[in-house]
């Protein structure tokens, strides 16, 4: 099993995180990964650390589509590939209709279709192989609507790739979503993942992969965790109880919630109805408190090292490819390389 480090949104902290990555790649940690929401990019902070480390692999968790056309994301990782010396790893993903349509002033649409068009665009810009055209029900290479010239042509990169395959990853939480990513991605990082319980919330991928006549190996499961060290295993959990109320308790009009709904299928249904509750009627607190422990053991690394050693042992044996650790902690970093490899 390979080792990641999980960067987080605070790219202002970069004199923190950058002797953090330095010692990483120092032991050995196989990736770093970005992430954006709307404060930082995901790319800037990668490109800076393309230039001040040789060996780790940098990946995006995750860059928002919403905020790029594919021809720009193909550019964007085309670009960070030379800069790094073929050492990115793309992972793209939708965001939440609250990210796309408040920030970014886009319809949030019909995702799935739109991931699918998206990848088969970019991969046809980066491949650098043929002119890109693409006629599609969101995206149209080159532009014949309304509004347009009509004096546009396809067109082929100007800017030769490093690989004419760059590893792209789909972060995916709904059945569908999970699906896709089984057909067509190189590797699909999960909302939130539970080693004792794969086998259901790996289904929906398993069945994309057979779909597109692929095998399970063609497709990495990356999964980025939440790490809380401390001696007081109840405090930990309480440190991470919000996070996931916020992710199962919300109710959006029209659109289901894909957390509450993996919650319910992995064995929690009971728990998640409480949380939604609570939630419905305002009771954010009892919100909190109802998020069970077993749900926090089970998806992220939580209490005493010696705990958190001991827990990477069930890990190890899952499919997952690479664990992320969303952490700053050099000692446990240190010993999870020596644990994993």
């Amino acid at each position: 099993m390979r080792l990641g480090l999980a960067l987080g949104y605070r790219a202002e902290q970069m004199k923190q995180i950058l002797p953090l990555v330095e010692f990483a790649e120092r032991i050995g940690v196989d990736s770093v990964w970005s992430a954006e929401e709307y404060g930082a990019d995901a790319v800037t902070v990668l490109a800076y650390l393309a230039a001040r480390t040789r060996r780790v692999q940098l990946g995006t968790g995750v860059m928002q589509l919403a905020a790029r056309t594919p021809a720009a994301t193909a550019m964007t990782a085309m670009t960070l590939d030379h800069l790094s010396e073929g050492r990115l790893l793309l992972g793209l993903g939708v965001s939440a209709p609250a990210i796309v349509e408040g920030w970014h002033g886009v319809p949030y649409g019909r995702p799935v279709a739109r991931v699918r068009e998206y990848v088969e665009i970019l991969r046809k810009v980066i491949a650098g192989e043929e002119a890109v055209r693409h006629e599609g029900e969101h995206y149209r290479l080159p532009y014949r609507g309304p509004g347009g010239t009509g004096l546009a042509g396809p067109l082929t990169s100007s800017l030769t790739p490093i690989r004419g395959r760059i590893p792209t990853y789909l972060a995916a939480v709904g059945p569908r979503s999970v699906r896709l990513a089984g057909e067509i991605a190189d590797g699909w990082m999960p909302g939130f993942y539970s080693p004792e319980r794969e086998a259901v919330i790996t289904a929906p991928l398993d069945e994309g992969i057979r779909r597109a006549g692929r095998e399970t190996r063609d497709v990495e499961i990356a999964v980025i965790i939440p790490v809380v060290r401390a001696d007081d295993l109840y405090q930990a959990r309480d440190r991470l109880r919000p996070l996931y109320a916020s992710y199962i308790g919300p109710v959006t009009p029209g659109r289901p919630n894909t957390y509450f709904e993996l919650t319910c299928e992995i064995g929690f249904e009971r728990e998640a109805e409480r949380i939604r509750g609570h939630h419905l009627a305002g009771r954010r607190a009892d919100a909190v408190a109802a998020v069970p422990d077993a749900l926090l053991d089970e998806v992220a690394l939580l209490g005493p090292l010696a705990r958190i050693i001991d827990r990477l042992a069930a890990w190890k044996e899952s499919r997952v490819g690479t664990l992320v650790l969303m952490t700053r902690d050099r000692k446990l970093l240190e010993i999870a390389r020596a644990e994993l490899a």
